[in-house]
């Protein structure tokens, strides 16, 4: 029985729920690449060339079903697509911004 309470706390932590969204390798670093620009798939492959492709449509493909990004594609030829950060993912900026304080405090 005390398994199962446990499990019950760790779906409601707000801080398991925010890694579940924003946590991993890649995430935040593709939300600060993004900034309050447009990106292309291939603009974020060089921004980030640590990355493979499949990881980075991976990434790209969370991030946009929990709304942090929105995805707009254009009906031209060659197809276009653009990722932008959503007025919601806006909300991770100040968290990027501590990770940089962090960061520099470290140093």
């Amino acid at each position: 029985m005390k398994a199962k309470k446990n499990e019950n706390n760790l779906e409601t932590c707000p801080v398991n729920n925010t890694l579940k969204i924003i946590g991993g390798k890649w995430r935040l670093r593709i939300i600060h690449e993004i900034g309050e620009d447009k990106r292309r798939f291939g603009e974020l492959k060089r921004l980030i060339p640590e990355i493979s492709e499949k990881m980075l449509i991976q990434e790209l493909k969370v991030l946009v079903e929990y709304r942090i990004l929105i995805r707009k594609a254009y009906k031209e030829i060659p197809p276009r697509v653009e990722y932008y950060v959503s007025e919601r993912g806006k909300k991770v900026f100040p968290i990027i911004e501590e990770i940089k304080k962090f960061s520099n405090e470290t140093n």
